[in-house]
């Protein structure tokens, strides 16, 4: 399957290009206190670490506004402000020095705010983010279309649309998030027909890092498949870094994007002799930061791993108190004691890794 992305219009998160031509970027948002710089600047390298492009901090008051400025001098990623109601913390926010507003024209005051705000996002050169969640649409949309529904969605995120472009204001990317998955399809489905601003994609309030990363991986892949969305975000309750993991694993299996190793592994059966959750967990942790692109195959079976996982660059397979390891299918070394496995491989894991550099 070739996917084919649709071209949006292209603008920029500080270096950092969206939309048109560009990957499909991969964003989060810090859980700490902004005011806290430390923390936040911790998270921040974390993040940007585990593949992060691009993040997004809550700006609750002008301290943590002002805390940007300091942030910006730490980091090496586009910083985003995320703002509610109060258009001064967006005037704030970019004095500080920020990359980018998430924040929606018509919860901001009247037509003098907006026209403070788009002014000094066009002096700057700062992008807006419209974020719309179901639970943040106007009540008299609600009443219109019987709910949040995705049209009601749409139609409450054009509407803030409406508001910049009114203002000559087109560096616009949007959002339409629900913790719904179908909802969340058809809503980013209806926006993409009828806008060509890069589309920020994302399941809200998706859960734990389980079922968030089955949501999220659901959601985001059909609309990915389809060729919709320019930047996107892994929504999970706990440490952001989780959500990197699952962002790009969700790129990497439609081939859009690739980062570090993938890891092949087989689910564990009556044929396993061998400790093959701890194996992969082992190599999991080792590979964790590793940023270059191969494959790695953990297999349970010697009589049908290297054959399941010929393609692999190198991989294991356990037997009865042994084990062997191989790359691109032919066996290299074979190792004797189950309780030997795990630290052979590790020790040829990090000699396939010497030669790569």
């Amino acid at each position: 399957m070739n996917i084919i992305r649709k071209k949006t219009h292209v603008l920029s998160v500080g270096s950092v290009g969206i939309g048109g031509d560009n990957p499909v970027r991969v964003q989060s948002m810090t859980n700490t206190d902004t005011r806290d710089v430390d923390a936040t600047v911790a998270q921040i390298r974390a993040l940007t670490e585990a593949g992060c492009e691009i993040v997004r901090v809550a700006v609750l008051d002008e301290d943590a506004a002002r805390c940007i400025g300091l942030i910006k001098k730490q980091v090496d990623v586009p910083l985003i402000a995320d703002i509610h109601f109060d258009h001064r913390l967006a005037l704030a926010s970019m004095e500080a020095g920020v990359d980018g507003l998430r924040i929606n024209p018509g919860n901001i005051g009247g037509k003098e705010q907006v026209d403070l705000v788009v002014d000094a996002a066009k002096a700057q050169g700062v992008p807006i983010r419209i974020g719309v969640n179901s639970g943040s649409v106007e009540k008299e949309l609600l009443k219109k279309f019987g709910g949040p529904t995705p049209e009601a969605m749409v139609a409450s995120a054009l509407r803030h649309v409406r508001l910049l472009e009114d203002r000559n204001f087109d560096q616009i990317k949007i959002s339409l998030k629900s913790s719904s998955v179908l909802s969340t399809i058809d809503a980013y489905r209806l926006m993409s027909e009828q806008v060509d601003y890069p589309l920020h994609i994302g399941v809200t309030e998706a859960g734990t890092p389980l079922r968030g990363a089955v949501k999220s991986g659901v959601g985001l892949g059909i609309l990915l498949a389809q060729g919709i969305g320019d930047t996107l975000r892994v929504s999970l309750t706990g440490d952001p870094v989780d959500e990197m993991l699952v962002a790009w694993e969700i790129l990497r299996s439609l081939g859009l994007r690739q980062r570090g190793p993938e890891i092949v592994s087989c689910p564990t059966c009556g044929r396993t002799e061998v400790d093959l959750i701890g194996l992969a967990t082992a190599v999991e942790k080792r590979l964790m930061h590793v940023t270059d692109v191969f494959t790695v195959a953990v297999m349970g079976c010697v009589v049908n791993g290297p054959g399941e996982a010929k393609e692999a660059d190198i991989g294991v397979a356990g037997g009865r108190d042994c084990g062997i390891i191989f790359r691109k299918g032919r066996v290299v070394r074979k190792v004797k004691g189950a309780k030997n496995l795990i630290p052979e491989f590790l020790q040829e894991l990090e000699t396939f890794l010497e030669e790569r550099k």
